[in-house]
């Protein structure tokens, strides 16, 4: 339970092609005249709150997503650098990271306002590749992942991957790419290529090889305070960065990706009774024995 507290600039963001969409804007509209909240949104969703002012992320103390996990991520890299809360109000099929459904916003803003809520702070990676000089590009920040793999054609990329200050090699092995991710990230991307499921309160980042060519090679839990550097060694065109699945870069073969713990963390908004292992059970039918039907 936290201390009361009101929240009285509230970004949006959301995904319009959900249906839900309309209806909850109407629930937040409402629960803005009522406690005084400004409230601001993304121009995309400005026709449909005309009277929220433009989003800036930097001039909110709550931000409220209306989507999927996509959605989520994309506005918890927004506010990231600021700590601000994130309320992820699931619309889509699977919203692991969401916290609510649309017909639970009205109440879940009441014990918003009541301080009946807990924040799930999860940390970030940030990435970045370096030339063939050693420069380094621009910095990314993932709350899941940063994935290094191989657009176009289907072919095999040749890295080795190093840890630490010391940069010690792991190994080296042909794959379809790697996956660097956290423990959010863990029952992502990373779940489908055979990776662990990780608690978000273990401090580690995830090392996932996708589609190794190799019966052998397993993923690698790693301290969080270590550096992790992937290294190209094959010259495959086509290659790309991309962040959460939604942002990046191209890479050029001799570059190197640099992944490191990251600054910034997102406090994600959960209620009472809901915690990592309950929304495994539910989203994911964790550890849930079926009853066997007779034949």
């Amino acid at each position: 339970m936290n201390t009361p507290r009101t929240f009285e600039r509230i970004g949006i963001v959301g995904q319009s092609r959900y249906g839900a969409l309309t209806d909850a804007l109407r629930t937040l509209d409402a629960f803005a005249m009522r406690s005084g909240a400004q409230l601001s949104v993304e121009p995309e969703l400005s026709a449909l709150l005309p009277g929220a002012t433009e989003l800036n992320p930097d001039d909110v103390d709550l931000l409220i997503t209306l989507g999927g996990d996509g959605t989520l991520l994309r506005g918890a890299r927004l506010v990231a650098e600021r700590h601000v809360p994130v309320l992820g109000v699931n619309l889509g099929f699977l919203g692991f990271l969401t916290s609510i459904t649309p017909t639970e916003l009205e109440v879940g803003l009441k014990r918003l306002l009541s301080g009946d809520y807990w924040l799930d702070v999860r940390f970030t990676l940030e990435a970045c590749v370096l030339d063939a000089n050693g420069v380094c590009g621009s910095a990314y920040y993932a709350l899941n992942d940063a994935v290094l793999h191989k657009g176009g054609f289907a072919r095999v990329i040749r890295l080795t991957v190093y840890v630490g200050d010391r940069r010690e090699e792991i190994g080296s092995y042909s794959a379809d790419g790697i996956i660097l991710a956290t423990p959010t990230g863990s029952t992502a991307y990373s779940l489908s290529a055979a990776g662990p499921i990780v608690v978000p309160t273990v401090d580690c980042i995830i090392a996932t090889p996708i589609c190794p060519h190799s019966l052998v090679l397993r993923p690698l839990v790693l301290p969080s305070h270590e550096e992790i550097r992937v290294e190209i060694r094959s010259a495959t065109p086509d290659l790309m960065l991309t962040v959460d699945g939604q942002d990046g870069e191209a890479v050029s073969p001799g570059s190197v990706l640099v992944v490191r713990k990251g600054q910034p963390t997102v406090p994600l908004v959960r209620f009472h009774g809901q915690s990592f292992f309950s929304t495994m059970r539910r989203k994911l039918h964790w550890g849930l024995e079926h009853e066997k039907k007779p034949l």
